[in-house]
């Protein structure tokens, strides 16, 4: 298939392909790393994005995949890999392993806790309780109380703790130290201590004989407790993609000889015939061929209202079928299907670094190694020029240190925002195509709109009707029908579709001719009717100067003005236009209240174009351009305001959209809205717009306080666990406390991310 690179704005080389691994193993931003350098000196890759938060790697290759290749890479970096799957039975494993893995995190941290709470009573309870010094003296005796620990302290590292070391010793040993490493040299270093000092004091110089088991129990039991609220959050995190997995039937009731019958959803081919009866949902995309229903699609457009379908009509797999029974022709089945198109693009974008990320993975290359060399130099340090005991407090300090400092927040800091803002998104209708264009849309400055199908509904309407005097509406507009619905010109259509909105009775026509160029006229109901503009009144001897100011004022509309004439004398003007869609005056309110610029870029007359943008307020008009001249206005409006975003209905409006630094498609999510844009708006509703702006900056503005509360926490706790407040204020850290810090530090940004659940658009915005 053809791939996007990340940060690619159009598919690349076609031979350029990609797949998509599961990684196992990985638990911060330095994982992200290794396995990133470690895929691109791959044989063949050409590049490589891991994402932390949903444990997936994207692989680019030169040529053919060599999938082997890939996840050999990833298992020397100390991972283990697996090629992911895209379908049903894919999520459900995905879902089942992460419950598992809940599961098993929360067997585990019950094992800690009741292990280590013992330890953390008989230690701490003799530090901050005097009566319970003297009970634990008086009862089973100090050496007593050491072993105990040493007992139940191994126990909680050999038995749930054991994980930290089985991954973190090796990496360490490999010279590419992650988390796990932290934990292991700070949990171990605490532990191996305090085994000396209860076996062997004698080893110990005087008075740095004092054990620290309950910060090795209490390290490990507060990171598991950590892991286990991260897998919790993780989990809610792709619950969006998890919705729509749900909307797709697992079977279908197909054709096969004279029956319906049921079979699994894969089964289905393209040209299958299949019945959707009352409330179930259609099974694949396909063409109504017999029965009339009205289907809701609000999973695809966000719109609320059913729409009719009757036979010729498209339907969509995934939208529930209401009232009646629907037959309809399987035209799109598997991965071709709008729903598995529109569940690839919501976990690509997912799986997607911003350019923000960047900074991210520069500074945790070096994290780790970085944090390591800090916690040598704190333990040479106290060692050296600390007071006595001086090994005693190197150590304390050294492990502090350590273990305050994982790096985890760093590395769940954008994906996990990138993962629930996307996902909010879907659920309303909002499809980032491309992640990237998520920091993109909300870097925008100005705003250019296509106009036909995309400010306005994209076919003409009847939109005035003034009648001369003496004559009725419905009469005039009845006859004028008859006539125009033996022409097939729009703007006939439009005359006759406004004739049975209203239920009009058409009389019989029993002549009908056109004029090229000038009208039509006929005899409707034994009257002779004539439709035209004003030169063809002219030519009738018609004096249509009664209606001038009226003309004047529509044209200056970007109306049509049209005249009818019943035997012979004046009976009406008319106009037609293509009228604005009814949200489109408010989108761009809001956009002008967000602070953009709003232009429009069309290819229709520069008068008409005018009339449009002075009702809506439009800042900056270009007219009567072609599609490859959209592309120059792009370039040169993003030359005088800034990032710009184009939006078109992704049609004959492809070479803007691709062009802009953010296409947005609206309208109908076809195949070329959705490959041509970077964001599919799948509702018509231009409130989608600043919507879509509206999230793409509450996203970001998200990631933003996710890193600084990262980089802020660690930059500013790495200096306390080291003990600089201890020559000032007497403070120190004990490890137990950087170990519950760090853990927090990772809970805090998930739970800063999981409010993007709550995002709502803004009033009105109705997508």
């Amino acid at each position: 298939m053809n791939a996007i690179r990340p940060g690619a704005s159009a598919p690349i080389q076609p031979f350029t392909q990609s797949i998509t691994l599961d990684v196992e193993g990985m638990s911060c931003a330095s994982c992200v790393g290794r396995v990133e350098r470690a895929l691109k000196a791959a044989p063949g890759v050409a590049d490589a994005s891991v994402n932390l938060a949903t444990q997936k790697a994207e692989v680019y290759f030169e040529h053919t995949p060599d999938v082997q290749a890939a996840i050999q890479a990833v298992g020397k970096a100390g991972y283990e890999a697996r090629q992911a799957r895209a379908d049903t039975a894919a999520q459900d494993e995905l879902a089942e392993r992460q419950r598992a893995e809940s599961a098993e995190l929360r067997r585990a941290l019950i094992i800690a806790f009741v292990l280590t709470l013992p330890v953390f009573l008989l230690e701490m309870g003799s530090h901050f309780f005097m009566p319970v010094h003297h009970f634990v003296a008086e009862t089973i005796g100090l050496e007593f109380s050491w072993r105990l620990q040493f007992v139940l302290t191994t126990l909680v590292l050999a038995g749930p703790g054991r994980r930290f070391f089985l991954r973190g010793v090796p990496a360490l040993l490999r010279g590419a130290p992650d988390m796990n490493s932290l934990v292991a040299v700070g949990a171990g270093a605490a532990y191996a201590y305090s085994v000396v000092a209860t076996f062997l004091p004698g080893l110990l110089p005087q008075g740095t004989v004092h054990v620290y088991f309950e910060a090795a129990a209490v390290i490990a039991t507060l990171i598991l407790l950590g892991r286990y609220l991260e897998a919790r959050a993780k989990g809610r995190t792709s619950e969006a993609i998890k919705r729509l997995m749900t909307l797709q039937p697992r079977t279908a009731r197909v054709r096969r000889g004279d029956d319906f019958i049921e079979l699994p959803i894969d089964q289905v081919q393209a040209g299958d015939t299949l019945l959707a009866r009352p409330g179930e949902r259609m099974a694949v995309d396909g063409e109504v061929v017999a029965g009339e229903s009205f289907v809701d699609e609000s999973m695809i457009t966000g719109e609320p209202d059913p729409v009719r379908k009757g036979e010729g009509a498209q339907v969509v797999g995934g939208t529930v079928n209401q009232s009646g029974s629907l037959t309809y022709r399987a035209t799109q089945v598997g991965a071709d299907t709008v729903l598995a198109r529109i569940i690839a693009m919501v976990e690509h974008a997912q799986a997607a670094k911003l350019p923000i990320q960047a900074l991210v993975d520069r500074i945790t290359m070096w994290f780790v190694p970085a944090v390591i060399a800090v916690a040598l130099l704190t333990c040479a340090v106290w060692f050296f020029w600390g007071p006595s005991p001086a090994l005693t407090f190197a150590l304390v300090n050294g492990v502090a240190v350590l273990i305050v400092a994982c790096p985890c927040a760093m590395g769940l800091a954008t994906p996990t925002s990138i993962m629930v803002g996307m996902g909010r998104g879907a659920q309303m209708g909002i499809f980032f195509r491309r992640g990237e264009a998520l920091q993109q849309f909300a870097e925008t400055r100005v705003v250019a709109f296509d106009k036909t199908g995309t400010l306005t509904l994209g076919k003409p309407a009847l939109t005035d009707l003034i009648t001369a005097e003496g004559w009725e509406r419905a009469d005039v507009l009845a006859h004028i029908a008859a006539v125009e619905g033996h022409s097939e010109h729009p703007i006939a259509q439009a005359l006759v579709a406004a004739a049975q909105a209203e239920s009009l009775s058409l009389p019989k026509v029993e002549q009908f001719q056109a004029e090229t160029g000038s009208g039509v006229w006929g005899v409707a109901g034994g009257r002779r009717v004539h439709i035209g503009a004003d030169r063809y009144m002219r030519k009738l001897g018609i004096d249509a100067q009664r209606f001038s100011d009226d003309a004047r004022r529509l044209a200056d509309e970007g109306k049509t003005p049209i005249y009818a004439a019943v035997d012979g004398r004046l009976a009406a003007m008319l106009a037609v236009a293509d009228p604005i869609k009814p949200t489109t005056s408010k989108a761009i309110a809001a956009l002008h209240g967000l602070g953009l610029k709003v232009a429009m870029i069309t290819g229709d007359d520069r008068r008409t174009a005018q009339a449009i943008a002075r009702q809506l307020g439009i800042d900056e008009v270009v007219a009567e351009v072609l599609p490859e001249g959209k592309v120059a206005e792009v370039e040169r409006l993003r030359s005088q305001h800034g990032a710009l975003a184009f939006v078109g209905d992704g049609i004959n409006d492809a070479p803007a959209l691709a062009a802009a630094d953010v296409g947005v498609a609206v309208g109908t999510g076809t195949d070329v809205a959705m490959e041509a844009a970077d964001v599919v708006l799948m509702s018509g509703d231009l409130m989608g717009v600043p919507g879509a702006l509206a999230l793409s900056r509450a996203t970001l503005r998200n990631i933003r306080q996710n890193l600084f509360w990262a980089f802020a926490y660690n930059t500013a706790l790495i200096p306390v666990a080291a003990g600089v407040l201890y020559p000032v204020m007497g403070v120190l850290m004990s490890p137990v406390f950087a170990a519950g810090a760090m853990a927090l530090s990772s809970v805090f940004v998930l739970g800063n991310a999981l409010r993007l659940r709550g995002f709502q658009l803004p009033a009105g915005s109705g997508v």
